[in-house]
């Protein structure tokens, strides 16, 4: 994480008690900025584009418009903008929609608060994340039967669709974007300037049509690619 200044955060929860434990949490500690929260998804758009939050922590529940429509329209006008869904729902289908919304981040409220802070730090450096139990539900429907690596190769074969020619120091840095590292900690791992990792990583996304590092990985999974 850039030690340089504070990680800026809003909170889009429509429970009183959540909120108040999010801020108590957050109270305490140098890297974490609460500037705002919200008690609906149309308040948290309009905070997060009035404000421009580091991370926006976003419940999916909530009055008018649900937390993965807001993150759709929050994405949408600044893909920069990290969201991180913190909500007690763990649906396959929800978990799937907030990922294609473009979240960065999917958490389950019973997240120990150092975890999340964790969690907090990891996505604002660049890594996507997925609650554990969640992780598993990606990972079983990815490697199910229509996911399998040589039909989806078939499959692209036979549309006539151009392969994904990938070098291997991008196939190194895509491996390492599935399994959740950040920028830095490629470029630590990789033994290559932050700079360097930037460059690599924006070349995989457009190689492989996406627009951030979670749908990457989904795809470099869906896809076979690793």
């Amino acid at each position: 994480m850039n030690k340089q200044s504070e990680i800026s955060i809003l909170i889009v929860e429509d429970h009183t008690l959540t909120r108040f434990g999010l801020k108590t949490a957050f109270e305490s500690l140098n890297q974490v900025k609460l500037i705002s929260e919200a008690e609906d998804g149309e308040t948290g758009v309009e905070m997060t584009k009035k404000l421009r939050p580091d991370i926006v922590l976003m419940d999916l529940g909530l009055p008018g418009i649900n937390g993965i429509q807001a993150t759709k329209i929050i994405k949408e006008f600044d893909n920069g903008i990290k969201v991180i869904i913190l909500t007690s729902h763990n649906n396959e289908d929800e978990v799937w929609a907030a990922l294609g919304a473009g979240a960065n981040a999917y958490c389950l409220k019973d997240i120990e608060p150092d975890r999340l802070i964790h969690v907090i730090e990891s996505v604002y450096d660049g890594a996507a994340w997925l609650d554990p139990s969640i992780a598993d539900t990606v990972l079983k429907r990815l490697s199910g039967d229509k996911f399998k690596p040589s039909q989806a190769l078939d499959t692209q074969e036979d549309r006539g669709e151009e392969k994904i020619q990938l070098t291997d120091r991008e196939m190194e840095v895509l491996k390492l974007i599935v399994d959740g590292y950040s920028n830095a900690e490629i470029a630590e791992k990789l033994f290559v300037s932050i700079h360097t990792a930037k460059a690599h990583v924006c070349n995989i996304l457009q190689k492989l049509s996406v627009d951030d590092r979670t749908q990457a990985a989904i795809k470099a999974l869906k896809d076979g690619i690793v």
